[in-house]
């Protein structure tokens, strides 16, 4: 019995003994590491526990939202969903974007911009990966981020434009900050796939809609992921202001709609205060394409449209005035003297300067005609009698007066001067003399003069009105004080009346409107047709090839210009219409009906009509 007691107390001390010698060396184990990691390397990792612990993220704000005159959005944001690079983080880039390729899509062009990006901030920067994914995408990078060093997911936002190309000239569009950019002017620039504005509203009101940043401060782990976030009030980032537009979101979609499929501009003003309710150039293009980052083929294409769809043509297109210019040379006659409005000049369809011949473009003439019907019949030999008796200064100083030669560009950029040309001008630019024949052309909006629509839009604003009306497309900008223009009621009254006569008598050269169809309500209007080739005696002797009988870039320009109501101006507008021929048959149609939406949705001119019965059944076509 004894015996069997000293065995088990024997058997349980060299278990305790081995016991304690494990618990011993583990100890040592255990004791030895932490001796490594706070002494020997205490160092190695208070360094990466100081760089890796807290950083500062740049929190970049929302854009401010271009608005039109209803509050309508015309360019906001949507969230864009992507993935961010820290280079310092990942020993094989290479590697990691063979990974990253299996999840997203990540193209040769994508490959080459982000190996530019790392090489151009280096290291230390953070680089866009993949960007505008869609959900699933995203969430599948989130599943695989373990696998993933240095990359970070973010929902940013990205630029959107609802009305695509029919808004596109006006609004312009965002883009990558160019490397040309001082980024120490603001630290936005230097944040990861940030945009400016590049062009347009979204270019010339940039800083404005730009906001100010934030900073986010985070705890991170040594590889890099976000633990938690630690907001301060102090650092939050301040969205860009909403700016507002004088545009009417509707109306532009309908100009856009009308003049689908050509190459046009159409330009309207608000007579009684300067606003532009609509500023279209087509073919647009889609700003949406240019604010995600648009393809090398894609912008080539928009570069060879013979169509031009990246030019504004109703601010920076120039191009002859034609006979729209007419009412504004018989408002001078008057002015200086040289006619009155019943003095009749006999249209034989041509006459002769020297060796010259000047044709009016009814071939067999007008007979005998006064300003009522000079204007509204658009006769050619009229004109050319009045710009020979005034000379080309006269001229020029009285188409200066009604706009031309000056640059509406809006506050948006894009916009021409045009071409005032006299004696001066021609000296220095081709050094010979002005010649009297190029007087009587200029007097039919012909030869050197060139104007912009947007000008063609303020000449007929300053008709309606006798008043120098200034465009303004952003609210807030617009100056309604207008000075008189120095002409009497009485001109004014003489070439209302031709431009009334234009489109409601039935001799004159858009009577094929039909008027507006709105109740009693009268427009005025000038049709144009701009030459941009000369016609030769020869081709005049055997016969003027008809304008589809042409090429193209041949053709004549169609231009109109109107205003409405007659007796209470309310809105101008102005539609040129590239190589389209006639402006009575092509320019006039799509304008009448522009005019017709503004007047429609004028509360003044609404309560009017609803005074008199209403709208008449729509024109014919």
């Amino acid at each position: 019995m004894a015996r069997r007691d000293d065995d088990s107390s024997s058997i349980f001390t060299r278990r305790a003994l081995i016991l304690s010698a494990a618990g011993l060396v583990g100890f040592g184990a255990l004791t030895a590491r932490l001796y490594k990691l706070q002494i020997l390397q205490a160092d190695r990792y208070r360094g990466l526990s100081d760089d890796n612990q807290f950083n500062f993220q740049l929190l970049a704000p929302s854009r401010g939202r271009i608005l039109d005159r209803h509050g309508a959005p015309l360019a906001t944001n949507a969230d864009n969903f992507r993935l961010l690079l820290a280079p310092e983080q990942v020993p094989d880039i290479d590697e990691l974007l063979v990974r990253l390729g299996k999840i997203v899509d990540l193209s040769d062009d994508t490959r080459a911009r982000i190996d530019k990006a790392i090489k151009r901030g280096g290291k230390s920067s953070t680089v866009v990966l993949a960007e505008n994914l869609d959900w699933t995408d995203f969430a599948s990078a989130n599943l695989h981020l373990p696998e993933l060093p240095g990359v970070r997911p973010e929902v940013g936002e990205v630029r959107v434009y609802p009305d695509g190309p029919s808004m596109a000239h006006v609004l312009g569009y965002v883009g990558r900050v160019p490397e040309s950019m001082d980024s120490d002017e603001d630290p936005l620039l230097r944040h990861p796939g940030f945009r400016i504005g590049r062009t347009g509203a979204e270019r010339a009101l940039d800083k404005d809609l730009r906001g100010k940043a934030g900073a986010l401060k985070v705890e991170v782990s040594a590889l890099g992921r976000v633990v938690r976030e630690l907001p301060d009030p102090a650092t939050i980032a301040r969205p860009g202001k909403d700016i507002t537009l004088t545009l009417d979101q509707r109306i532009q979609s309908f100009a856009a709609k009308r003049l689908e499929g050509q190459s046009a501009a159409v330009c309207a003003i608000d007579i009684a205060t300067g606003a532009v309710p609509v500023l279209l150039s087509t073919p647009g293009f889609d700003p949406n394409l240019f604010a995600k980052g648009i393809s090398g083929p894609d912008y080539r294409a928009l570069l060879q449209d013979e169509f031009k769809p990246l030019f504004n043509k109703a601010l920076g297109g120039t191009y002859p005035p034609a006979s729209c210019v007419k009412p504004v040379i018989a408002l001078t006659a008057l002015r200086q003297g040289v006619t009155d409005s019943h003095e009749r000049v006999r249209c034989t369809g041509k006459i002769k300067l020297g060796d010259r011949e000047f044709h009016c473009w009814k071939r067999r003439g007008h007979g005998p005609v006064n300003m009522l019907g000079a204007i509204g019949k658009s006769c050619d030999i009229y004109f050319y009698e009045m710009a020979r008796r005034l000379g080309i200064d006269n001229i020029r100083d009285a188409v200066r007066e009604f706009g031309f030669g000056e640059n509406f560009d809006l506050g948006i950029g894009g916009g021409s001067t045009g071409l005032v040309p006299d004696q001066a001008w021609k000296r220095a630019r081709f050094g010979t003399s002005w010649s009297q024949g190029e007087t009587l052309i200029a007097g039919i909006g012909q030869g050197y003069l060139a104007t912009t629509p947007m000008q063609l839009a303020v000449m007929t604003a300053r008709l309606a009105s006798g008043r120098k009306v200034v465009p303004y497309l952003i609210e807030g900008q617009g100056e309604q004080n207008f000075g008189d223009l120095g002409f009497s009621l009485a001109s004014f009254g003489a070439a209302r009346a031709g431009m009334i006569a234009v489109c409601e008598a039935p001799w004159g050269t858009a009577h094929r409107l039909g008027g507006l169809g709105l109740g009693d309500l009268k427009m005025a209007g000038k049709t144009g047709t701009g030459q941009v080739r000369r016609i030769t005696k020869l081709e005049r002797d055997d016969r003027v090839r008809k304008n589809n009988e042409l090429p193209w870039t041949l053709r004549d320009h169609a231009l109109f210009v109107t205003y409405a109501p007659a007796d209470k101006p309310r809105y101008a507008v102005a539609v040129v219409i590239e190589h389209g021929g006639g402006g009575s048959v092509v320019a006039a149609p799509p304008a009448r009906d522009i005019l017709r939406e503004l007047l429609k949705a004028d509360p003044e001119v609404a309560a009017r009509l609803a005074g008199n019965g209403g709208t008449s059944a729509e024109p014919a076509p």
